[in-house]
């Protein structure tokens, strides 16, 4: 649920990170408003087909329509305190890993679509010490047909 953009107003990146599998969705936004990010997470909800269960958010400006969001979706929107990274500790450890293709200051605007996957690719087939050396798709599809 954390947004990276560059230094330039205009596109950003949302990132989703599954709890339980470490799956991480990264997505294009139109903007850091709400607006975008309402947008983008309803999308992901319907994509998910009622499978979204939660979401644990920061409070930054592009989360302040999440009364919104908790009607369109029917996903409870939760808070981490402020100036606690660690209670959202998935989400900033995949959020590492994307700063390696997407340094901060690179201009959202700059990646293509096919660049956003091969990212979502590299980080979901990769395998993780915390899933038993087993990668976040592997443990997600292994999850839905539980």
């Amino acid at each position: 649920d954390t947004v990276l953009s560059g230094k330039r107003k205009g596109q950003a990146v949302a990132t989703f990170v599954e709890r339980k599998s470490r799956l991480t969705i990264v997505k294009r936004l139109n903007g850091r408003d709400s607006q975008s990010m309402k947008q983008a997470i309803v999308e992901l909800a319907h994509q998910l087909n009622g499978k979204l269960k939660t979401l644990t958010v920061d409070y930054g400006k592009e989360f302040a329509d999440f009364h919104t969001i908790e009607e369109l979706t029917g996903t409870p929107v939760y808070f981490a305190h402020a100036y606690s990274p660690h209670e959202r500790g998935s989400n900033e450890s995949r959020n590492r890993v994307l700063r390696r293709f997407i340094p901060k200051g690179k201009p959202i605007e700059e990646l293509s679509n096919s660049e956003l996957t091969q990212i979502n690719w590299y980080l979901n087939s990769r395998p993780l010490k915390c899933l038993d050396w087993h990668s976040p798709i592997e443990i997600f599809l292994l999850n839905l047909r539980q």
